[in-house]
């Protein structure tokens, strides 16, 4: 193009000027007006607080698909840290963040980097970049799975056998104990990076989501740099640089319609909605219904029904449904209030980091309100870090000692967090309303705080008989802390304030899909025995009533079985209707245990004991599969045991076959669990 410009201008005849006196006017007055336009947009600098903190360019760095080379932004910007994650809620992705910015407290500048959006093969150039290291912090998701984002890493990882000699690495898991394959990914990864042949610069760290996997990181990683600094013969700076990674800018002026109100990627997705709809581009989905299943008692469990007519979105019985919820407005409004906040304020964070692709930590321009009640997550229980960075605000040196002791991984420091935050259930505004010389900005609370998460729920129905709809069953959540507070469930208080109601159009949720691998048999005349008390149950409705529509169709069906339990049947036997028609025509054996219909409580555990015979003739000599749904610590955990009990006794083996058999049925798809702790 240069060449043909060249041309361009020789070709000009030498006796016409390139200006006529018309053009001079004309730049003359846009100059004038550029120069009005200037003075009048020009914005007042922010004061800078008054703390030790330091406004400088963080060396953290985050990547998106616009730029896969992970090695060519290390080089270009003097890095040799590089944070992998693998995360399904963010916590991977919030822990990978902590340990690239302390790099810089060991002369390490870090990045923080999605596996999905790089080249992984670039670890093999990794050990041309002097002292570097690779960390990688992965979740171990569902059965035992990477998280989506870690998948092909993974699948990578494992079918390759490439040489990786000279890549130094550390791996930190997260993980939850009550699930059976607990920090599966990790420990694997962990194995076969050094099989490949890297360096193991420290021993793998494992988080329990179960116990406190906040206190499980920090002690991880306490121990890690100073073995980070053995390794490559550096020194920590003894500093604790309180660095902030965004700057505020404030945009009065900025045109309504440029402004984000809650969308979660595209601006203005949720008024010109178009597919295909997944977790960055939700289907606003209006619903249906919504309706009580309890019949007495305090609680309240919803039966909501979306509308998914035109929106080309799929799903099948077993998926699960993503709704994206919004904080509660009063709990926005007296967190704006601690903070001094005008909520209508229209302002960006951006990123410090000049070579960062991630600019914004939540999309912007936006104001606190929508911030707050869209993007984040401001009823989670603050971690160390967060804590740490409150003290600085603290006018009181009591409270910010008190603070920065419960930020420390002394041992009292980790009790007070224990019981002054964990067990007290103290989210962000608990804890400035109980610290009253805390008063931080609000712009800096908005770029600490984790983003807003979707909320995922099985659904409970079936396509085959519910094309156009896809329902869910969810109990309200709400308790009382120890403090008296009342703390509610984000996404079921949302829920329940949403009710279609005559003549008014209906209320809409933004929502998406999210496959699963936990599904009937393709052969309908196999056995099945669901076992899912509560709404557990959810799942196995969509099941019951998809084999129901095979047996009206003339089809053999196999033995269908349902393990159902509630406190009491007047009370909380969600479907009742629904589930004794099935009953009566013969779609499903219902198996029913009420807790505190009698004196001896009874639960599903108990019956699965009784009918030992039952289930071995199922799953052992019919070969039939086996489904569990509902509460991961206890219920799942004793119904394998009663499982594995009766594959020992009544298939006369050893305790180790026993073990192995249930391998076998997870390995053939015949033993599913879709459980939550």
């Amino acid at each position: 193009m240069e060449s043909t410009h060249e041309e361009a201008v020789t070709a000009t005849p030498p006796s016409e000027p390139f200006f006529s006196m018309l053009d001079f006017v004309l730049l003359g007055v846009l100059l004038i007006g550029a120069g009005w336009w200037l003075l009048k947009n020009k914005k007042k600098e922010p004061p800078a607080a008054v703390k030790s903190y330091s406004i400088q360019p963080t060396a953290v760095n985050t990547m998106t698909m616009a730029e896969n080379s992970f090695i060519k932004k290390l080089k270009s910007s003097g890095r040799s840290l590089v944070v992998f994650y693998g995360s399904q809620t963010g916590t991977a992705e919030e822990f990978a963040g902590r340990l690239a910015k302390e790099g810089m407290k060991y002369r390490m500048k870090g990045m923080v980097a999605d596996p999905e959006e790089c080249d992984m093969e670039e670890l093999l150039q990794l050990k041309d970049i002097p002292n570097s290291l690779a960390v990688f912090c992965l979740a171990t998701y569902g059965e035992g799975d990477p998280t989506d984002n870690a998948m092909e890493f993974y699948e990578w990882i494992t079918n390759g056998d490439v040489d990786l000699t000279g890549l130094n690495y550390a791996v930190f898991g997260l993980g939850n104990k009550t699930y059976e394959h607990y920090n599966k990914v990790a420990i694997y990864v962990d194995k076969r990076l050094e099989e490949l042949g890297a360096t193991r610069v420290f021993e793998l760290g494992l988080g329990d989501d179960d116990a406190n996997i906040e206190d499980d990181f920090i002690t991880w990683k306490d121990k890690f740099w100073p073995t980070v600094c053995d390794f490559y013969g550096i020194e920590s700076t003894g500093e604790d640089v309180m660095m902030r990674q965004y700057r505020l800018l404030e945009q009065p002026d900025v045109a309504p319609d440029r402004i984000y109100t809650g969308e979660v990627a595209r601006l203005h997705s949720l008024v010109n909605q178009r597919p295909p709809f997944d977790a960055k581009n939700p289907y606003l989905a209006p619903i249906k219904v919504n309706r009580e299943l309890h019949k007495s008692g305090d609680r309240s469990c919803m039966h909501v029904e979306f509308d998914l007519e035109g929106s080309k979105m799929r799903y099948e019985a077993g998926d699960h449904l993503a709704v994206y919820p919004v904080n509660d407005s009063d709990l926005v409004e007296r967190l704006a209030k601690l903070c001094g906040a005008n909520l209508d304020t229209v302002f960006s964070l951006i990123n410090l980091d000049t070579d960062s692709s991630k600019k914004n930590p939540f999309p912007c321009p936006t104001t606190y309100r929508s911030a707050l009640t869209h993007y984040l997550e401001i009823t989670a229980l603050p971690r160390t870090h967060i804590i740490k960075e409150l003290a600085e605000y603290c006018s009181d040196e009591k409270d910010k000692e008190f603070l920065k002791t419960m930020s420390s991984t002394t041992p009292e420091g980790k009790a007070q967090y224990q019981s002054w935050i964990q067990d007290a259930c103290r989210n962000i505004v608990h804890i400035l309303e109980d610290i009253p010389s805390c008063r931080p900005p609000i712009d800096h609370i908005c770029e600490l705080l984790p983003r807003l998460q979707p909320r995922y729920y099985s659904i409970s129905s079936s396509s085959k008989l519910h094309p156009t709809t896809v329902h869910i069953t969810a109990v309200l959540v709400q308790y009382k802390t120890p403090t008296g507070r009342l703390n509610k469930g984000v996404a079921t208080t949302f829920l329940a304030m949403k009710h279609p109601e005559n003549g008014l159009p209906p209320p809409r949720v933004p929502i998406f899909i999210r496959k699963s691998q936990f599904r009937l048999p393709t052969k309908p005349e196999t056995p099945v025995i669901m076992i899912g008390p509560g709404t557990g149950f959810a799942p196995f409705r969509g099941f019951i009533q998809e084999r129901d529509l095979l047996r009206k169709e003339g089809k053999e069906i196999g033995e269908t079985i349902l393990y159902f339990g509630c406190r009491k049947r007047a009370e909380d036997y969600i479907y009742e209707e629904e589930l004794e028609e099935y009953s009566k025509n013969g779609s499903v054996n219902l198996r029913l245990a009420f807790s505190r219909d009698q004196p001896h409580k009874v639960y599903v555990t108990h019956l699965l004991e009784q009918d030992s015979d039952l289930v071995w003739n199922l799953i052992g000599e019919k070969k039939g599969h086996l489904y569990i749904c509902g509460d991961a610590k206890n219920m799942a955990t004793d119904v394998r045991n009663i499982l594995l009990n009766i594959i020992k006794t009544k298939g006369n083996m050893s305790e180790n076959e026993a073990q192995q058999y249930i391998k076998k049925m997870e390995t053939q798809k015949r033993y599913s669990a879709d459980v939550w702790s």
